[in-house]
């Protein structure tokens, strides 16, 4: 005879849409509740979500076998504490997470058992407290251990934690502080995010650690002096990622040196570093050739102008006109702005001031402005076509 308990534990976890309703409520309860989870993006819960069905499930059937945690159970308790040790995310906040979700599941069990008995009742309290005490002590031990290997190795633990950084494992600026000074590093902020490559890749599908690593050294002579951030490198394929501070000089310089080209994007928070690197990313898979010059590297500005002009704006058309044009456009700059249509529309200085009515000494000079005050040269054809998109989202969004 199915007792009571049977029916409950097979009400919730027999049956697909109760177990992704209450997961969802675990989630939702888990997200608003600890600071920590309220902190992540969208990408970091769907593990959340399959860490709550899980625990969701071993809980329902420990508490109708009257089992406990076994080796496989403790093994991935283990390997949670760890990637929480990695990404920043405190342990004390992850027990947190535990302790609420083993609240709503008791909330859930009430409702599908109106005529529980006590002794099940008793069963499911001291199964709750055995089973958060065993994953308290686990996860406590893990995570300190994680955290020494973790500091032991800084150079793996700095790789480490730019890795999570572009693939967005984090929880929070603050988790990322606190996971920096654990490291004894400082991150820095602002910060330029570097990702390159070779113009010619003749050494196979990968780009190596150490090539990486030579690339960031070379930039560490002209970094800003008086602050105390801490530079790091990774890779991903054949592609290098370097954490630089923002005012970090001789980049172009560097990746010309070793044949290499280049996207350099900051901006965005530390916690949205992801961002930054899909951005460098999908701007060297579709930039034209002729968009890489060998005194320049690509920037955020012609990276969300290749964004636009493949049908996926990261950026509001004002923003990339105002990353494009910078102090252009200020209304006080107008006549520039006004110089460049006209040259863009003409095709030449001499037709642009004949239209204009300017001598054609006056417009070049106009046009030399533009360039100081962009650094966009307009007689080049990428910069030309990026200020010339930049200039018409500008008028198009009403700037």
């Amino acid at each position: 005879m199915t007792s009571e308990r049977d029916r409950v534990v097979q009400g919730l976890a027999d049956d697909p849409r109760v177990v992704e309703r209450v997961v969802e409520r675990i989630t939702d309860v888990v997200h608003r509740q600890v600071p920590a989870y309220a902190a992540l993006d969208g990408s970091r819960l769907p593990e959340v979500r399959a860490i709550a069905a899980w625990a969701l499930e071993r809980l329902l059937r420990l508490w109708a076998d009257d089992g406990e945690l076994g080796p496989a159970d403790l093994r991935r308790f283990r390997g949670i504490a760890a990637a929480r040790a990695a990404d920043g995310r405190p342990v004390q906040a992850v027990l947190r997470a535990y302790r609420v979700a083993a609240a709503v599941i008791v909330d859930e069990i009430a409702a599908h058992a109106p005529r529980l008995t006590a002794h099940d009742a008793f069963a499911l309290t001291r199964q709750l407290l055995a089973a958060l005490d065993t994953l308290s002590e686990v996860m406590a031990t893990a995570y300190a251990a994680a955290s020494e290997h973790l500091a032991g190795d800084r150079d793996q633990a700095l790789r480490l934690l730019l890795d999570d950084l572009i693939a967005g494992r984090h929880a929070s600026v603050g988790a990322l502080t606190d996971r920096a000074a654990r490291l004894g590093v400082q991150l820095p902020d602002p910060y330029c995010l570097l990702v390159a490559e070779p113009v010619d890749p003749d050494g196979g599908p990968y780009i190596t650690q150490d090539a990486a690593t030579g690339l960031l050294a070379s930039l560490g002579d002209t970094a800003p002096t008086g602050g105390a951030s801490t530079p790091i490198a990774t890779t991903r394929g054949q592609r290098a990622v370097l954490l630089l501070p923002a005012a970090v000089a001789d980049v172009p310089k560097a990746l010309r040196e070793r044949g290499w080209r280049g996207c350099a994007v900051g901006g965005e928070s530390l916690d949205r570093i992801a961002v930054a690197h899909r951005l460098a990313v999908d701007a060297l898979d579709t930039a034209p050739v002729h968009a890489h010059h060998p005194e320049r590297v690509l920037t955020e500005a012609d990276a969300h102008v290749l964004a636009l002009l493949a049908g996926h704006p990261v950026a509001a058309p004002d923003r990339i006109g105002r990353l494009v044009l910078g102090p252009l456009a200020h209304p006080g700059q107008r006549h520039l702005l006004v110089a460049l249509t006209a040259y863009v529309d003409a095709g030449s200085a001499t037709a642009a001031a004949r239209a204009l009515h300017l001598h054609p000494q006056s417009l070049r000079y106009r046009l030399r402005r533009i360039r100081e005050l962009t650094g966009r040269d307009p007689r080049d054809p990428w910069q030309r076509l990026t200020l010339d998109i930049a200039r018409t989202v500008m008028t198009g969004a009403g700037g």
